[in-house]
């Protein structure tokens, strides 16, 4: 089973939008490493439940932009090189993520009746538990 990946189905965004949000986020994280193999298209489908067109379709959506490589015969493969066009591409959907996850919680704070300035407090909470334990380390 594919763990790296999860695609939630009771999210609104489009199931092959979620995956290649996954894969990038794999690659950033090092969940997937520059060379690695990824799975078949037809073996990530059978483990993620979902149509394996999808997976083709995120597949070649990736290679086209210079993050994935495919090698007749072989597999699919995080591309070893990442082009300076890949790289910005990687760079703006990381924005654009980074703004959509802004938005997302301050709507579900909205909808929670919790103002700005507490969410703030919390992420900085957050921030300082994080900073005091990897001092501790």
């Amino acid at each position: 089973m594919e763990e790296r990946f999860i695609i939630n189905f009771d999210d609104p965004t489009p199931i092959y939008a979620q995956l290649e949000r996954a894969i990038r986020f794999a690659i950033a994280t090092n969940k997937l490493r520059l060379g690695e193999q990824l799975p078949t298209v037809r073996q990530l489908a059978v483990d993620l439940k979902i149509n394996a067109n999808t997976v083709a379709k995120v597949y070649a959506e990736l290679e086209r932009t210079g993050i994935l490589e495919t090698r007749r015969g072989i597999g699919t493969f995080v591309r070893a090189e990442q082009t300076v066009t890949a790289m910005r591409v990687m760079r703006s959907d990381r924005e654009r993520e980074l703004r959509e996850f802004g938005n997302r919680i301050l709507v579900e704070a909205h909808s929670l009746g919790i103002p700005l300035e507490e969410v703030i407090e919390e992420l900085e909470t957050k921030l300082d538990d994080k900073s005091a334990a990897a001092n501790r380390r």
